[in-house]
């Protein structure tokens, strides 16, 4: 779950850069860059949620 958690910051880091750049300077490409990072956070949260609860499961054990 460490390598989902940095995987996470680090995409999240490409997000916030690139969104910055489409608001302060409307750099169209970065709005490009910054929606393509945003489904990818999408994705790392549904699989952050299926390990957590995973995690949580075995924990009761």
């Amino acid at each position: 779950m460490e390598k989902l958690v940095e995987q996470i910051k680090a995409e999240y880091e490409i997000f916030a850069t690139n969104a910055d750049a489409q608001v302060e300077k409307g750099n169209k490409a970065a709005g490009a860059r910054a929606r393509k990072a945003a489904l990818t956070l999408m994705k790392d949260f549904k699989e952050f949620r299926k390990v957590s609860v995973e995690a949580a499961k075995d924990e009761t054990k």
